[in-house]
């Protein structure tokens, strides 16, 4: 069975949104089972504000599940651009990974989510991508042949999955839920190619 790991941090619930529909994604897919994990916040001396284990929702991502996972999918909602503070954390912390080479040849992905259009989620979406390149991971986007990449008027990139909130958090869209499972689908299907 292929796990792919799915990390992310969601300050307000749309990023654990995403997190769950391409959940389904990777388990649509024969001998695929998706890991949900998420990363708790972090003060400003980068020390871990959070009890050890989350009050709901999934548990905390440990670098064991970074090490034994068969593909991995990362998400954050954008800051001016760039990732939230708690994932950048979480990957700092992964040298002993990349020391191990265990992420090496794997298939990656990322998604994020912003409360406009112009957000900044195609530069956070290919900053995400830099630290798995150094871990030596495939990465992945979605394929143009995915139709609702051709036909959303909110979210969704072919660098990865995206979702515009909006001020109050609104719904995924029908599109953006489709382009969320279609890249949870892409990793996993390219994890059992390269198994």
């Amino acid at each position: 069975m292929s796990q792919i790991l799915v990390v992310y941090y969601s300050r307000y619930g749309s990023v654990s949104r995403m997190a769950q529909q391409i959940a389904l994604g990777v388990e649509a897919v024969t001998g695929c089972s998706a890991i949900v994990r998420c990363v708790p916040d972090v003060s400003p001396n980068h020390q871990q504000t959070e009890a050890p284990v989350p009050d709901d929702g999934p548990p905390y991502a440990s670098m064991d599940d970074l090490k034994n996972c068969d593909g991995l999918l990362i998400g954050s909602p954008s800051y001016f651009g760039n990732m939230a503070a708690p994932l950048k954390y979480f990957l700092d912390q992964s040298s002993q990974v990349w020391l191990s080479g265990a992420l090496i040849g794997k298939p990656a992905g990322v998604f994020t989510a912003t409360s406009s259009h112009h957000g900044g989620q195609e530069s956070l979406l290919i900053s995400m991508m830099i630290p798995l390149m150094h871990h030596g991971m495939i990465i992945s986007g979605i394929p143009y042949s995915e139709p609702a990449l051709q036909q959303t008027s909110s979210g969704g990139t072919p660098y990865g999955a995206s979702h515009i909130s909006g001020r109050d958090g609104q719904k995924l869209t029908t599109d953006e839920s489709d382009i969320c499972k279609a890249l949870g689908r892409q990793i996993a299907e390219l994890s059992i190619k390269l198994a």
